[in-house]
């Protein structure tokens, strides 16, 4: 997995005054921690760590060069948790979580899904199930996500996790029965009105879904 390098400072103020004057200067408040780690309070550059999480992907290795009043230090972490402001949609808050390449990692990595199904073409419809599997490696194995292949897909199939090959230093702790996509038939809501005849109201969809809401 590709390591990214964030340039970082430690600051010594904390509380929601000063984070909503580094927040006006473009910066974010965050913290650096891990179980054999001291949590260090950093400032990170808005722009910087925005590109990092620009493709929507959280799982990556990411290199923290933290200056501490002149004396530079090289953290090796992932992205724990971030914050982003509902409304406007600006960050608010990052956490990252030293890691070491001794020790494994549970984490949820995100699958794509890759080919148009066979069934689809046919009429039916592919349902995504699950958009996460979660495993357990060391960092040096750790995907960036879990590329699964629906192109042979037909109606009335599935996909589950224990379909998909993972290689040897993963564990999938999820149950491996558990169906992650599948094709299904295409609902028919009504039958045609007959010639002349006019439709007394208008008939109800079977099966539509709403639009998804932004987080």
């Amino acid at each position: 997995m590709e390591t990214n390098i964030l340039n970082a400072i430690t600051r010594e103020t904390s509380g929601k005054g000063p984070a909503r004057r580094l927040r006006q200067k473009g910066l974010i408040p965050a913290v650096f921690y891990g179980p054999k780690a001291e949590s260090i309070p950093i400032t990170i550059q808005s722009s910087d760590f925005l590109k990092i999480i620009r493709d929507g992907e959280e799982n990556k290795f990411i290199k923290l060069i933290i200056d501490n009043k002149g004396q530079k230090l090289e953290k090796l972490s992932m992205i724990k948790e971030f914050q982003i402001e509902p409304i406007d949609r600006k960050m608010l808050h990052a956490d990252f979580y030293e890691i070491s390449m001794d020790h494994k990692l549970t984490m949820d990595v995100p699958v794509h899904f890759k080919g148009q199904p066979v069934g689809v073409e046919d009429g039916g419809e592919l349902m995504h199930l699950r958009r996460e599997i979660r495993i357990s490696c060391l960092p040096g194995d750790l995907p960036e996500f879990i590329e699964v292949d629906v192109s042979q897909l037909k109606i009335g199939d599935s996909i589950k996790i224990q379909d998909i090959s993972f290689g040897e230093h993963i564990t999938v702790m999820d149950h491996t029965d558990t169906a992650i996509a599948s094709v299904a038939a295409t609902r028919v809501t009504a039958e045609p009105a007959a010639e002349g005849e006019a439709a007394a109201e208008q008939p109800e969809v079977i099966g539509k879904k709403d639009a998804e809401k932004e987080d």
